[in-house]
């Protein structure tokens, strides 16, 4: 019997549709950084070394318009804006820590002792 969609397609396979959003760069760093609480793009920029303020500002308008994170803004001087994980962001957890052992298991070197 088979399970799979003869065609994926994000439009009628949820594999596909979600590889589509886990899949684009950068997204599984961020939302591994949003995992411990709110972030400022700062904070963001530094931790993903080697995203330029615009593709950061892309990637985190298109996780906002998928629902995955929550841009908040505090009438501060000077003004504060911080990023969140939602619900359904958080629901990509389990993902995002089946990708760390991955890596850590078959990927990252061990250290160098020295």
């Amino acid at each position: 019997m088979r399970t799979m969609n003869p065609v994926h397609e994000a439009t009628s396979c949820s594999v596909a549709a979600c590889a589509e959003i886990v899949g684009a760069k950068w997204t599984a760093i961020l939302v591994h950084d949003l995992s411990e609480g709110a972030r400022r793009f700062s904070e963001l920029e530094h931790s993903c070394c080697g995203i330029s303020p615009r593709t950061l500002s892309e990637r985190l308008r298109a996780l906002e318009h998928e629902g995955i994170v929550v841009r908040r803004s505090y009438p501060e001087s000077p003004p504060r804006v911080e990023y969140e994980l939602t619900d359904k962001g958080e629901a990509l957890l389990p993902i995002i820590d089946e990708m760390r052992r991955f890596g850590h298991d078959w990927l990252v070197d061990e250290p160098v002792q020295l």
